[in-house]
């Protein structure tokens, strides 16, 4: 948990662009960011988002599409964006060419049978020239908002059906369901 929220806590120290879901509605985050600690080392380069095969993916802000083809036999999306960063989707057939420009929230692939998940996922990812961001960085950022530890009566003051203990209370701020 002090993982998750160091990087919830990085996402919004380091936001940039707030911008559009990748997918509709909520997101569900299957697997979290982890950058590795050295360029070849083994870490998650992305975050992975449960959803269904079929499902509209949203270029998250508008840019220029790098690449959209196959890469290690997967459907690969990249976008490279006006500010020098360039985010990347997968497993994905792409609805647009190489060259064309995007707007914030066009739907630009559709999301595509993977291997990397156990239940299908869109792999999100985020660079900087060669540097692996976290993607979470686009979303809005929430407000603020401060919690007690404990009720004046030693109860839990997490809202019903809300476990203070799960991610789902640091995730949900930024508009996140918990962990399928």
């Amino acid at each position: 948990m002090t993982t998750l929220l160091i990087s919830l806590l990085l996402a919004l120290a380091h936001a940039t662009l707030p911008g559009v879901r990748p997918l509709p509605g909520p997101l569900s985050v299957a697997r979290w960011w982890d950058p590795p600690p050295s360029p070849y080392a083994a870490g998650h380069r992305g975050v992975d988002l449960a959803a269904s095969v079929g499902a509209e993916v949203r270029a998250v802000a508008a840019g220029r599409v790098h690449h959209a083809g196959q890469v290690a036999g997967r459907g690969v999306l990249s976008l490279t964006l006006p500010n020098g960063l360039r985010t990347t989707y997968e497993p994905v057939r792409a609805l647009v060419s190489e060259g064309e420009s995007v707007t914030a929230g066009q739907v630009v692939a559709i999301l595509t049978e993977g291997t990397h998940c156990p239940a299908p996922c869109l792999h999100w990812g985020l660079l900087r020239g060669e540097e692996y961001l976290n993607p979470l960085t686009f979303l809005p950022r929430p407000t603020p908002r401060l919690l007690p530890l404990l009720s004046p009566a030693g109860q839990n003051p997490a809202p019903p059906g809300r476990n203070q203990a799960s991610p789902a209370l640091e995730a949900r701020g930024l508009g996140l369901s918990p962990d399928p």
